[in-house]
């Protein structure tokens, strides 16, 4: 018999981010319309909402318009209005505007804003308790529960309190079941539950494969002179060569700016590293211009969802969802997709609570998500960008930018193309080390450059030290015998928090250490591991970033 106690609900959604808020929000909307009641609870693995969130982030307000009809009158965060839009192209030392009348008119920020999404998050958490959803920050969601006869019955969370060795401390308590009629999985990208359930019910037989992107991103107080509300930048180009990807640069309340970097996870260099190239690009002289006499006051990762349309899988099983970036939404062109990922969570909303109100006990599949879905502006939107990135992948940054320019241009006018380009896996797509050319990172400066464990610092990332490691091998022996030989290594350089090293080498006996509690949470490792021997799972529950508005 467990030991762990349970508590029913309605609906349980695992994950506090755009979706998992969103669709919160509407359930309670549409059971308090209804003067009837319903059961919602969102577990948040982050000690708070906001402290795992991490975007840009240009909005689209398109959802919130929907969910919140009246939220510029609320006290909302989203103050900041896009002013301008900007696209360079860079070279190493110069840049090259990309005029604006060349891009397809629904590539335009009119009507957008450029905000923290932590900030928006904690807003939303807000609108939604008042609604009378339960949150629970802190309490990772660390298995799947399931019916007798196979359908989802809800979640478990992590136990707390137990060492490294897998004893129990003195402070150990176990974890709890929260039991849904439906279970709403809002994980973000490549979330743990997320891949099981992939798995368990082949939820991607009949979609392309996903693939990511990692997205490094600073906020910095800068020169007041020079801050411009509203002001965005996007560049492509240098310094990558090897790879494809590009920065951006974001003007936003209080005299910061939000400043980034995303590398596709196809890049085939062992040698390349996300982190560094971020660090690189920074140098450009119209980067350098913006930052210098200021201060950087964060740091952070997360890998993104880039596979579009094609990639995304079955969305509803037996007893459950996906929704968000669990399922990937993103337009990758538009750089967006809390406004894909709120509306998907109100969609299954809608569904589930015609369901529940209708007597089911949830055992079957809420079919009517996926056909509202395919029905929606979401679908509309996805469709008409979904061989942009692999067009890139497929052709490369100079060749594919173009194809993807004209093939968004005919989808704009209405002669879209009837084919869709695939993808395949990120891990395989990495060179072996006698086929790649090692690349020589200039050494951080400490102004403008920074090295991986003083931007760690930054995020404010902790973990209890004496708890089981949450990155888990497969096989101990693959990191050295195969990762190393073959590959040297990779995931020394792609990881953005200096978690996995290789000690031991001068001494002829090299062996992989995993610094655990460096782990910002971003998933890069399980996605990009060629012999996709790390498993990524929950810590304890809370541990991680804490980031305070990315």
């Amino acid at each position: 018999m467990s030991e762990r106690e349970s508590m029913p609900y309605d609906v349980v959604i695992v994950g506090g981010g755009p979706a998992g808020l969103a669709a919160a929000i509407r359930l309670k909307q549409l059971a308090n319309d209804a003067g009837g009641e319903l059961s919602v609870c969102i577990l948040e693995k982050g000690s708070e909402i906001g402290a795992h969130i991490l975007s840009g982030a240009v909005v689209d307000p398109k959802a919130l318009d929907e969910l919140i009809p009246n939220w510029r009158e609320l006290d909302s965060p989203m103050t900041v209005p896009v002013t301008e839009n900007h696209h360079w192209v860079l070279t190493a030392k110069k840049k090259f505007g990309m005029p604006h009348i060349s891009m397809p008119p629904f590539m335009n920020n009119k009507g957008c804003y450029t905000v923290s999404l932590g900030s928006l998050c904690r807003w939303l958490a807000g609108q939604a308790e008042a609604l009378g959803v339960e949150i629970f920050p802190g309490f990772a969601a660390a298995e799947v529960l399931f019916n007798e006869d196979g359908s989802v019955k809800g979640v478990a969370t992590g136990d707390m309190g137990v060492a490294r060795d897998g004893s129990h401390k003195p402070d150990y308590q176990p974890g709890m079941e929260l039991h849904g009629k439906y279970t709403l999985f809002a994980e973000g990208a490549r979330g743990h539950l997320t891949k099981e359930l992939k798995r368990i019910f082949n939820l991607e037989a009949n979609c392309a494969p996903q693939v990511y992107g990692i997205g490094l991103k600073e906020l910095w107080d800068i020169d007041p002179a020079k801050h411009v509300p509203g002001r965005v930048i996007h560049t492509q180009g240098w310094p990558l060569s090897d790879a494809w990807g590009g920065g951006f640069l974001y003007h936003q309340a209080n005299g910061q700016v939000a400043l980034g970097f995303v590398v596709a996870l196809d890049y085939k260099n062992p040698y390349l590293s996300p982190f560094e190239e971020f660090q690189r690009w920074k140098t450009h002289p119209a980067i350098r211009e913006v930052l210098e006499g200021g201060k950087r006051i964060s740091y952070g990762a997360r890998a993104i969802n880039e596979g579009g349309w094609q990639s995304v899988p079955k969305l509803a099983f037996p007893g459950g969802a996906l929704i968000g970036c669990s399922a990937g939404f993103v337009n990758v062109p538009r750089i967006k997709g809390s406004h894909t990922a709120m509306k998907s969570g109100m969609l299954a909303a809608e569904a589930a609570y015609a369901a529940v109100a209708g007597g089911s006990e949830g055992r079957d599949e809420l079919t009517a998500y996926p056909d509202a879905l395919n029905k929606s502006w979401v679908a509309k939107e996805l469709k008409m960008v979904r061989n942009a990135e692999p067009a890139v992948a497929k052709f490369g940054g100079t060749w594919g930018t173009l194809y993807s320019g004209l093939d968004l241009w005919l989808h704009q006018i209405g002669l879209g193309v009837p084919w869709t380009f695939g993808h395949e896996p990120d891990h395989k797509q990495i060179s072996r080390k006698d086929h790649a050319r090692p690349i020589e990172y200039p050494k951080p400066d400490g102004k403008i450059t920074f090295d991986r464990l003083s931007s760690v610092f930054l995020s404010n990332t902790n973990h209890e030290e004496d708890q089981p490691v949450h990155l888990t091998l497969k096989d101990a022996s693959v990191p050295i015998e195969v990762n190393l030989a073959l590959y040297d290594a990779p995931e020394q350089r792609y990881c953005p928090a200096g978690v996995y090293e290789i000690v031991g080498t001068e001494e002829g006996d090299p062996r992989l250490q995993i610094n655990a509690q460096n782990c910002v949470h971003c998933k890069t490792c399980d996605i990009k591991d060629p012999t996709q021997n790390i498993n990524w799972v929950v810590p304890e529950g809370g541990g991680g970033p804490n980031y305070p508005n990315m």
